[in-house]
């Protein structure tokens, strides 16, 4: 089986100290990425941890394909203790910042300890230097890039960065990487600001080779000749069929359809766009870079949850002003669905939707932890109480766009999902839309049949979380092509993904998780049905927790 290769280097922030072990065994077992960054942190922070405390550690970690040429490569792995959700929790990000990673020759770094300053840590493939950074406090991203190409010529393609919104351990704070791509979802910037890590840069010339067969080719040839509507609009293509399926959530989750979105729907998106955008080696080109001249707005996206999370949700109908607020999360270093779907609470208890300044406002006071900033800065979850509105999140993670009170069994994937309510960790909406062919997808309604499906899909996006393959990959792969890329069985390639999604869960049963938090904000048809099908598919117990037989 196709692996990653190269040591784990451990970097104690608290001593400045770094050392290399051997993980060639967790690699074979995990492949690399989400998997073998799971099974380390499984390994290694303790089960009671504070996700803000020193003992936490973050992983970083690409797969094998990383260092291929290979369309829908372009990403990498992070994995740590959630400050939002207080579980196990992975994120990813696109850009050019996995070659970047692969060059240093290392398979997995960690980073454990608090340091004493504020640090860029360099991690080449000769050493790693600490840099004390006291004058980038406070410092936006863009600033923090400007400060690491002027003074020591690394690009923004080379970084991992956080914001004020990370130094400030706001709980939904992400990693940003080429400036605009993010490790969002979970707050993992903010277990970097908590120990004090400003940016940590890569460089090297030490990559594992790795000779792919023909199929890699293939995949690549045929991302580039494809003529896929999100090559031109992204994710947002899909916001007109949802708002008519009455599945575009609005107005803090309120309602289900939004009169203004043609004003931020995919054509609206498409008429900013002036350029194509990509990730490494990836042919697909499906970003979007955009523009507005006449305001001076310049910004990469928004895809389809920030429309929602900015646009529809907040009573916003104009794609600038979506923009805009898209531009100011990937500055403040935010998670921006998480940052919009709180403001979008805050919003619904002021009786105030739709106001673009304070909107704006209110990303840099939550970036900042200023004045009502700092209540928001904690997520829905822990303020919706004192806002007076519901919590719509599930294990404290707020909803992505795709409404499972219409797809169902992407409803039921955000119960049962280890991350809580997050699209990705199951993209279960791409079987359920109407545009699925009926041979290939499901039909939305109802949720009994379903549990192994979401089980599939589990597995397969942990297989390509630990690949690592882009999951818009999907119309371009197959179990052939896994088979023929990773030198494996498919069912033995699943695997990966179903022990990965064990021992997520059974780190998060350590932490108090069970059936109780496999819960949703609205009712779904036979849905305690459907989570005793789902357990009983998975092997675990009727509450919901990994009996030790099944761990692997």
């Amino acid at each position: 089986m196709l692996h990653s290769d190269g040591p784990l280097l451990t970097v104690d922030l608290s001593a400045q100290l770094v050392r290399e072990s051997d993980i060639t065994d967790v690699q074979e077992q995990y492949l690399g990425g989400r998997g073998v960054g799971t099974r380390l942190a499984y390994e290694r922070i303790p089960f009671d941890v504070d996700p803000l405390g020193p003992e936490n550690r973050i992983v970083l970690t690409t797969g094998p394909l990383q260092t291929s040429s290979m369309s829908f490569t372009g990403r990498m792995n992070a994995t740590a203790v959630s400050p939002l959700t207080n579980g196990l929790c992975s994120s990813n990000a696109g850009g050019f910042v996995s070659r970047h990673f692969a060059a240093t020759g290392y398979g997995a770094v960690e980073f454990t300890g608090v340091a004493d300053d504020l640090l860029v840590v360099h991690l080449t493939d000769e050493g790693v230097e600490f840099e004390p950074v006291p004058n980038l406090s406070g410092a936006t991203v863009s600033e923090t890039v400007d400060y690491l190409e002027t003074e020591h010529g690394i690009t923004a393609d080379q970084t991992a960065i956080i914001g004020p919104a990370g130094e400030n351990e706001v709980r939904f704070a992400s990693i940003m990487t080429s400036a605009e791509r993010a490790f969002g979802r979970g707050g993992l910037g903010a277990v970097l600001g908590s120990k004090r890590v400003k940016a940590v840069t890569f460089d090297g010339d030490s990559a594992p080779t790795v000779e792919l067969p023909a199929t890699a080719m293939d995949v690549h040839r045929e991302a580039a000749t494809s003529d896929h509507i999100m090559k031109r609009q992204g994710t947002v293509a899909v916001m007109d069929l949802a708002n008519e399926l009455d599945g575009l959530p609005s107005y803090y989750f309120s309602e289900q359809q939004f009169d203004g979105v043609d004003g931020i729907n995919g054509d609206a998106v498409e008429k900013k766009k002036y350029k194509k955008g990509t990730c490494s080696s990836c042919a697909f080109a499906c970003k979007l870079p955009t523009r507005d001249e006449e305001r001076g707005v310049v910004t990469e996206g928004p895809e389809f949850e920030v429309a929602m999370a900015f646009g529809s949700n907040v009573g916003v109908d104009d794609i600038v002003d979506v923009m805009k607020s898209n531009k100011l999360c990937d500055e403040y270093g935010l998670d921006a669905i998480s940052a919009g779907n709180t403001i979008a609470a805050y919003l619904a208890s002021e009786s105030a939707f739709g106001d673009r300044e304070r909107i704006w406002n209110l990303v840099e006071q939550i970036a900042r932890r200023e004045g009502v900033g700092d209540v928001l800065a904690e997520g829905i979850d822990r303020v919706h109480e004192e806002l007076g509105v519901e919590n719509w999140s599930v294990k404290a993670m707020d909803f992505a766009a795709h409404e499972g009170r219409v797809l169902h069994g992407q409803g039921l994937s955000y119960a049962v999902s280890n991350r809580g309510a997050d699209h990705m960790y199951t993209t279960f909406y791409s079987l359920e839309y109407p545009l699925v062919p009926k041979e290939q997808g499901l039909e939305p309604e109802g949720t009994l049949g379903k549990a192994s499906h979401v089980v599939e899909r589990e597995n397969l996006m942990a297989l390509n979380d630990s690949g690592v393959v882009c999951k818009f990959s999907r119309d371009f792969m197959s179990p052939e092509r896994y088979e023929a890329l990773f030198d494996a069985d498919f069912e033995e390639l699943l695997a990966v993904g179903s022990r990965t999604v064990t021992l997520e869960r059974h780190f998060n049963n350590q932490r108090g998780f069970d059936r109780s938090d496999d819960r949703l904000p609205y009712d779904l048809p036979d849905f305690e049905a459907a989570l005793d099908e789902y357990y009983e598919a998975r092997g675990w117990t009727d509450d919901g927790v990994v009996p030790d037989a099944a761990l692997p």
